[in-house]
């Protein structure tokens, strides 16, 4: 169950990076509301990590954690900021996901 927990934190951390590329996109009003969405965002994630780790090696559970919220911020930079999505980039997020993946299965033995 922890592990789906850290999973749901990750994208949460996906989400406030998303809100932080979004406030600087934007003016007024709705520079408040994304700043909003950053900081609920941001709580909930510390939250549920908090929550995970308390079963989950702290190493493994930060680890898998921050890989989680850059392979999915780079994702969101490519699919709703249109940054380049060229060869290395996604050559090294394919490592990324596959050094998330061993961990999972190494903190599982």
């Amino acid at each position: 169950m922890n592990w789906i927990i850290l999973i749901i934190a990750g994208l949460f951390e996906v989400a406030f990076a998303t809100c932080l590329g979004k406030m600087k996109a934007t003016t007024g009003n709705e520079t408040i509301l994304w700043g909003a969405g950053f900081f609920i965002c941001i709580t909930v994630s510390m939250l549920l990590l908090y929550k995970a780790q308390q079963t989950l090696p702290i190493g493994t559970a930060y680890a898998v954690w921050t890989g989680i919220g850059a392979v999915g911020t780079v994702l969101m930079g490519i699919l709703v900021f249109k940054e380049p999505a060229t060869f290395w980039r996604l050559f090294f997020i394919t490592t990324l996901i596959g050094s998330i993946v061993g961990l999972k299965v190494v903190a599982s033995h």
